[in-house]
């Protein structure tokens, strides 16, 4: 399989600004990236019956090494192959249960584009909106980084570990 990472270069601004944009967490509460700010924000659409799902493990491994540089939110998403059937409440149980998760867990949502699309992902693969990047995920697991001014800056396809040095190089850049 081949791998896709995309990154901003010429780091084009967003028309729109990322902490702006409401999004609900997993227990009902509803907040904005505006918490983040000055930090480096990893987002991830997620699904606890996917092959990638073992992820789980290196996101919270990557969580714990660099919380202090970046903050990671995981998407619950059902969109691909029915993956997350579950409820808010079972996918938190099973993240927790199963590999400790403790960076937050949005409210499962539809993270590809439709007319219900989760607008945190409207954004992240709207270039209209975002500034650069037309993407939206292609498989469970994908991962967006925005740096710590609310720039979108990379893309990295479901393949690509959250350990590896292609996001953790970009963690530290």
């Amino acid at each position: 399989m081949n791998t896709k990472i995309l990154e901003n270069t010429q780091y084009a601004k967003s028309k729109i600004s990322v902490y702006d944009i409401p999004f609900e967490l997993n227990n009902g509460k509803t907040q904005t990236l505006s918490a983040y700010k000055n930090k480096k924000i990893l987002i991830i659409n997620t699904a606890s019956a996917c092959g990638y799902t073992n992820q789980y493990e290196g996101l919270e491994k990557l969580y714990e090494q660099n919380g202090d540089k970046v903050q990671l939110i995981a998407f619950p998403s059902n969109n691909f192959k029915e993956q997350e059937k579950g409820s808010d409440a079972e996918i938190a149980q099973f993240c927790k249960v199963n590999y400790g998760v403790t960076f937050p867990l949005a409210k499962k949502s539809v993270v590809i584009k439709a007319a219900d699309q989760n607008k945190i992902f409207e954004w992240l693969s709207n270039k209209e909106e975002n500034g650069w990047l037309e993407q939206e995920p292609t498989w469970n697991f994908c991962k967006y980084l925005i740096d710590e001014k609310g720039v979108l800056t990379h893309f990295f396809e479901a393949a690509i570990e959250p350990l590896g040095e292609e996001i953790t190089a970009a963690i530290k850049s």
